[in-house]
């Protein structure tokens, strides 16, 4: 063994027992404690992925209920726990969990067909599932129907979509008019996996009808830009005023289960041109036309323009309540 690294393998060990003994010090400590729920989730403040965006919005939404939620831990009165997907301490959950507690885990992916890789965290989302879960919310039927596909049945499965904050998403009062202006399109996007439209926008940087549209990114993009302005990771009111300046948004995410940005920009009026591929087609509906190709933009983007109050007024999106309602539904039941 190289002797620099056993510095760094006593720091590693030091931090996995230091986890183990915080947990049981937890765990004694909320013995004599209730809540009404428990979420595992490694929750991270600010500019982050989806499914931490969505939690965060949906704890929100619980404890405005009057409902105590406790993070990360599950106390001896606290009735049921929704743990998701594979983002969290698997080793403390399962100290805690108790035969008299619901079990509700949320899954996305699979994770293999969103990464376009198969690294084992999908077999391994299986093993929590079956060892753990009462029952499993998927978000959307895509993510079902492909998770079926590869062979991963999980515990009783219930679809319900993801929903935003509305308190920070939701159209403008008024917009301006097109006259005499160019249109506005953005995209966003936290995570910089290429599978996030790469390809997609590279095409629209060279291609794009400069004179007609002009295409602003926020987020981590993979490629560079000679002509879409590109804005860095905001935090979400940041990213909610953006939408709300913009007129189409594009959606060139490959077998995304429930896109929490395209929620985002459904939420914010925005009617989306979206590549034909994972949940896209359930969550945009009439709100958007698709495309299978990059090439295809333009005649899509075009034809968007034309119908732009039209798609707009079909926007139809899951309200933070109602998906909250039947979280505690499939929680309680």
């Amino acid at each position: 063994m190289n002797a620099r690294t056993i510095p760094h393998l006593a720091r590693r060990g030091g931090r996995f027992l230091a986890r183990r003994v915080s947990t049981e010090v937890d765990r004694v400590a909320s013995r004599r404690g209730r809540a009404d729920v428990a979420v595992f989730h490694e929750f991270v403040d600010g500019p982050w992925g989806g499914g931490n965006q969505f939690l965060r919005a949906l704890v929100g939404e619980l404890e405005r209920r009057r409902l105590e939620v406790e993070r990360n831990r599950l106390s001896g009165g606290t009735p049921a726990c929704l743990y998701n997907s594979f983002n969290f301490d698997f080793r403390r959950l399962r100290r805690y969990a108790r035969d008299d507690v619901r079990m509700v885990h949320r899954v996305d992916g699979p994770i293999s067909a969103y990464r376009g890789l198969d690294d084992g965290t999908d077999r391994r989302i299986l093993e929590i599932n079956h060892e753990l879960a009462d029952a499993t919310i998927f978000q959307s039927q895509f993510s079902l129907a492909k998770h079926r596909e590869l062979g991963l049945e999980l515990r009783a499965p219930v679809v319900i979509r993801n929903a935003v904050d509305p308190a920070i998403f939701h159209p403008p009062e008024a917009r301006e008019p097109l006259d005499r202006r160019k249109v506005r399109v953005v995209a966003t996007s936290w995570s910089d996996n290429p599978r996030k439209g790469a390809d997609v926008f590279a095409w629209l940087d060279r291609n794009l009808d400069w004179d007609r549209f002009e295409l602003t990114f926020v987020g981590r993009p993979s490629v560079r830009f000679d002509r879409i302005a590109a804005v860095g990771p905001v935090p979400s009111d940041r990213v909610a005023e953006l939408l709300r300046a913009h007129d189409v948004y594009v959606a060139a995410s490959r077998d995304d289960p429930c896109s929490n940005s395209l929620l985002e920009a459904l939420a914010s009026g925005l009617p989306a041109a979206y590549l034909r591929s994972g949940g896209h087609p359930e969550l945009v509906g009439e709100g958007g036309l698709p495309f299978d190709a990059p090439e295809e933009l333009p005649d899509v983007l075009g034809r968007l323009v034309e119908e732009l109050d039209e798609r707009r007024s079909a926007i139809r999106v899951p309200s933070l309540a109602e998906t909250a309602s039947r979280y505690l539904e499939v929680l309680r039941a």
